[in-house]
């Protein structure tokens, strides 16, 4: 083998180390290298503006995983976006049904999630259950829109 030869080959290796690390770059950031396969039970709430929230975006509560976006519609009755949540079904009995559902944000790129915080009622979400108290994602354009109508106001 000559000199040209092996650089070529260790160009190859390298060039190829280098899109397996980019192949598993691309999977941490969309989440998909964590998806839970087991049996799940849906959850439903509503929220007047889901901001950015994707399907397949992570549901937690105290910052652990316990469950995907699995859809997102819209009801045309009361004008609200619904979010279809898949709870793990080891979760199933274990979250109060008076439980509070957020939209949240999460690092640098803005990826939203849905956050539960747990209520305190002894009777638990089942499938199919409404999570009735739920506060919509924050809106960077209306935050700067009202403050700046709002100093506006204090220059009158």
């Amino acid at each position: 083998m000559n000199k040209k030869t092996v650089i070529e080959i260790w160009v190859g290796v390298f060039m190829a180390l280098g899109l397996v690390a980019l192949f598993f770059l691309a999977m941490q950031v969309s989440n998909l290298g964590t998806a839970y396969t087991g049996e799940t039970f849906d959850v439903n709430a509503r929220f007047d503006n889901i901001g950015g929230l994707k399907v397949k975006a992570p549901v937690t509560i105290a910052g652990v995983e316990v469950g995907r976006v699995t859809g997102i519609r819209y009801d045309a009755e009361d004008f609200r976006a619904v979010v279809v949540m898949g709870i793990q079904e080891q979760y199933l009995e274990r979250i109060p049904e008076d439980s509070f559902a957020k939209i949240l944000t999460a690092g640098l790129l803005g990826e939203q999630y849905v956050g539960l915080d747990p209520g305190g009622s002894e009777d638990t979400l089942a499938e199919g259950s409404e999570i009735a108290v739920t506060q919509s994602a924050l809106v960077l354009e209306e935050v700067v829109g009202q403050f700046i109508f709002g100093k506006a106001k204090e220059g009158t």
